[in-house]
């Protein structure tokens, strides 16, 4: 019987699981989108019940279809949306709060004091991140301060704090392993990076008792055995949070090779090596995975808004039918005449770390329609993309990019007309659940080493710059008047 893996990829705004053959080449998908909630401004919700029954539906979807029974299964491979916490019951298994979305500002009066408190720079140096409401530390010490059933679990001791892989392994394993993986770990502001382990003074600082969190593992541990119906024996080989999942599944194995992935957000990781060292300014320092007991770093440019852009145009605006229709119209003009549109709907990210920055939409006239809306909002994905380059510092040769938005054709050429660099684009746009499947196979034996990943044949499609010099500076240069007036909105 041909051995299988199997990639949950649990996203921002749906789950899926993909299938793989032992060759990892991609059989099969199932995808649900599930419920997005915004009951304040500034603030993001998700119900942990509703992402584990859109998982574990897409996960038996995909079996029934495909006829595959436990025995067929190699190892689930589970990448997750990073940062986003679940807070939970012990005993019962049910969650005692919505869970805090990574996108979500509600912490950033409390991550404000901090830094006027002086404690950025410790953070920073122990973490490799600063102090925004974007990591999970601001969100557990909210859940404690703010909801009185976290509080009273913690108090008797049965609160358990995870990102998502811990949600997922812990509902896969029947509640048997409380466990998370090191890279999504390193998002939490509360492991230390050279340590790998939750560090006394951080969960002090935030106030999270060491009792509510998992034990942290290597990326390509045994997990654990799930016991859900129908995967009954299956073990768990390889987790990783969604862009250190791209950029092992684009084979970036190499010190100073890089990724950028086109999803909700959008995600700049650079391999920093075995050995880590502080990331420049408005970068960020994080774990990219551990395997066979060596750990690789990654430094990272983060864009909270990337194609969550054209989603707000379909739901918010309903401007489109479809979020696949915004390149058709916005190909209908032959540029932006002038329109501009910053999302900065969950503040800003890479390189200004603003979570008082709201969205904005400049350049507006008479003659405006919803092919200039469409158009300006593509065009943001490039701009902020272009700022997370600009912020490693030196030249970008070329570009390896993945996620949904990859398949925009439109987007893809201005992407590398105003940058200026060749743009790589997979012709899988599941490249993050390849690379946690490659992770997965390599922990359960599937794949011998790094080195045969090399030999998988991946297809490319190759964007070339055409913009001429001044074109590109006009057009960044109005795109940066435009963020300047977005900054600190909502203080």
């Amino acid at each position: 019987m041909e051995k299988v893996i199997i990639a949950l990829d649990q996203g921002t705004t749906s789950s899926r699981s993909v299938l793989y053959d032992s060759r990892l080449h991609k059989i099969d998908q199932a995808q649900r989108e599930f419920t997005q909630y915004f009951p304040q401004p500034g603030w993001v919700e998700h119900d942990a019940g509703e992402i584990w029954e859109s998982q574990w539906g897409t996960l038996r979807e995909l079996m029934e279809r495909n006829g595959v029974k436990a025995e067929a299964v190699a190892a689930l491979g589970i990448t997750n949306q990073r940062e986003t916490v679940v807070a939970w019951d012990k005993f019962t298994g049910k969650p005692l709060a919505p869970a805090i979305v990574w996108q979500d500002r509600r912490t950033a009066a409390f991550c404000r004091a901090l830094q006027r408190k002086g404690a950025e720079a410790g953070v920073r140096r122990k973490t490799g991140l600063v102090l925004d409401p974007y990591f999970s530390g601001s969100k557990m010490h909210w859940l404690l301060k703010h909801n009185p059933d976290v509080r009273k679990a913690a108090a008797e001791k049965r609160l358990a704090f995870g990102t998502i892989d811990s949600w997922l392994i812990w509902k896969l394993t029947g509640g048997n392993r409380h466990v998370t993986e090191v890279g999504n770990a390193s998002r939490t502001l509360l492991m230390d990076l050279k340590t790998l382990a939750w560090d006394k003074s951080l969960l002090k600082l935030f106030g999270v008792p060491a009792g509510t969190l998992p034990q942290i593992l290597p990326s390509d541990a045994d997990f654990g055995e799930a016991v859900v119906p129908g995967l009954e024996g299956v073990r768990i080989h390889g987790v990783a949070g969604d862009q250190q999942a791209s950029l092992f599944g684009h084979r970036c194995f190499k010190a100073g090779s890089l990724k950028n992935t086109y999803g909700t957000g959008c995600f700049l990781l650079r391999n920093a090596g075995a050995a880590y060292a502080a990331p420049r300014k408005g970068l960020l320092g994080t774990v990219a995975w551990t395997l066979k007991g060596k750990t690789t770093y990654a430094h990272e440019g983060a864009v909270m808004i990337g194609g969550a852009v054209v989603q707000f145009l379909r739901d918010g605006l309903k401007i489109l039918d479809r979020a696949e229709d915004s390149e058709a119209m916005a190909a209908a003009l032959p540029d932006n005449e002038g329109v501009y549109f910053v999302p900065a709907f969950a503040g800003l990210g890479t390189p200004h770390w603003d979570p008082n920055a709201r969205g904005l939409i400049i350049g507006l006239t008479r003659g405006t329609t919803r092919a200039h809306l469409a158009r300006a909002a593509l065009e943001s994905i490039a701009f902020q993309s272009l700022d997370l380059c600009h912020a490693f510092g030196g030249a970008i040769k070329s570009l390896n990019v993945d996620g949904g938005a990859s398949a925009n054709r439109l987007l893809m050429q201005f992407q590398a007309d105003i940058t200026g660099t060749e743009v790589r684009v997979n012709d899988s746009p599941e490249v993050t659940a390849l690379g946690v499947a490659m992770l997965a196979a390599l922990g359960c034996g599937l794949v011998a080493s790094q080195q045969d990943l090399l030999k998988l044949d991946l297809r490319l499609h190759i964007f070339k710059p055409a913009m001429a010099a001044a074109r590109r500076k006009l057009l960044v240069d109005r795109w940066h008047k435009a963020v300047k007036r977005s900054l600190a909105w909502a203080e």
